[in-house]
């Protein structure tokens, strides 16, 4: 798909640039030196500008794969980048592994491009992402001026490089998956969202896609949080390399003493397959259980993409109800919702042992 109409920044989580016309004039192969051409200030300032907004930017160049060696001795240039690919493989391939290596969708990258065949191989092959000329950045630019900057959309490029560190230390590591996980120390802490935690629970419900039950928009999440008996809950973690921020949020019901219902429930995907998302389910049942709830339901409405949160919540547990009350939360979303439900007597499922699971403060559930 061409072009800024109907775009929906929301679906954007990195920019991918070419390098040759794009992010500068020259031809880098072609230089006389081995210093690369001068970036494009205007090229500069759009990457600076979407990443204080948490727009992450990558590369995808079909050039010498040294060019992308030569990028290494410009720290402050390759610093803008995560995951870049400079090779002779086709674009399409490029963004396949930039999105692998990031563990986002590869509908959720953007290429900007001064090809026309590059672009339109990647939108015969990835239909589903959107490319741009260059000269659309500015167009780009706009579709994001509504976007509230905060501290978790500024840190999110510092937070990307710090999973590059951890990836590469999983592949030296010598032990099984399980024993790096211990080793990484991950400490969760679940509580009642702060007044500066709400933005960022917020884009959790308008980005997110993997891990999330309902797709509640962020107008209804402000409005349903907003009520009375309603609790927003957020998670944040941390492991020996650093702080992954606020990483989950969950709006729950409590209007009903015995049963407790969570309109949504969403994390990020960049803590997929770590337990982060069990764990932070857990821990709502645990205390809806303390605040004596007998009863615990989500939310659904399945999608293409939250196979993982159904395979989730099916393994904790939840199974259909027929209670269509909850239901109208995920109607509300765009699309008919189902309730799932479980009693909260008797044992609860477990996090991992390898993630530590704390309470931030004693709020009820």
């Amino acid at each position: 798909m061409s072009g800024t109409e109907g775009l929906d920044p929301d679906r954007v989580k990195c920019v991918v640039w070419d390098l040759d016309g794009t992010l500068w004039d020259e031809i880098a192969v072609e230089s006389a030196t081995d210093a690369l051409p001068v970036p494009r200030p205007r090229m500069l300032a759009a990457i600076d500008a979407l990443a204080a907004r948490g727009v992450l930017s990558s590369i995808a160049s079909r050039s010498a794969p040294s060019v992308l060696g030569r990028l290494e001795d410009v720290p402050d240039l390759r610093a803008r980048f995560l995951a870049p690919q400079v090779s002779w493989q086709d674009k399409s391939e490029s963004l396949r592994a930039i999105a692998k290596d990031l563990g986002i969708a590869v509908e959720a990258l953007l290429l900007v491009d001064d090809s026309p065949y590059e672009r339109a191989e990647v939108e015969a092959l990835l239909p589903g992402v959107r490319t741009l000329d260059p000269a659309e950045v500015p167009a780009l630019l706009a579709a994001f001026e509504g976007r509230e900057e905060t501290p978790e959309s500024r840190a999110r490029v510092h937070r990307y490089r710090t999973e590059e560190t951890r990836r590469a230390e999983a592949e030296r590591f010598r032990g099984t998956r399980e024993e790096f996980l211990r080793w990484c120390g991950m400490r969760l802490t679940v509580g009642a969202a702060t007044p500066e935690e709400i933005p960022r629970a917020l884009e959790l419900a308008a980005r997110t896609h993997r891990l999330n039950s309902s797709g509640l928009t962020p107008d209804r999440l402000r409005e349903l949080a907003g009520s009375a008996g309603h609790h927003l809950f957020t998670a944040a973690m941390t492991d020996r390399f650093g702080d992954y921020g606020v990483i989950g949020a969950a709006l729950v019901d409590g209007t009903a003493p015995a049963v407790r219902s969570v309109p949504l429930l969403a994390l990020s995907c960049r803590v997929a397959g770590r337990g982060a998302a069990a764990a932070f389910l857990f821990r709502l049942m645990e205390r809806s259980r303390a605040a004596g709830a007998e009863e615990f339901r989500v939310t659904l409405r399945p999608t293409d993409a939250n196979l993982e949160m159904r395979i989730l919540l099916r393994q904790a547990g939840l199974r259909r109800t027929d209670d269509t009350t909850d239901a109208a939360v995920g109607a509300a979303a765009g699309a008919a919702g189902a309730v799932l439900g479980r009693s909260l007597h008797g044992d609860l499922p477990e996090p991992p042992a390898w993630l530590h699971v704390s309470d931030r403060e004693d709020t009820e559930a």
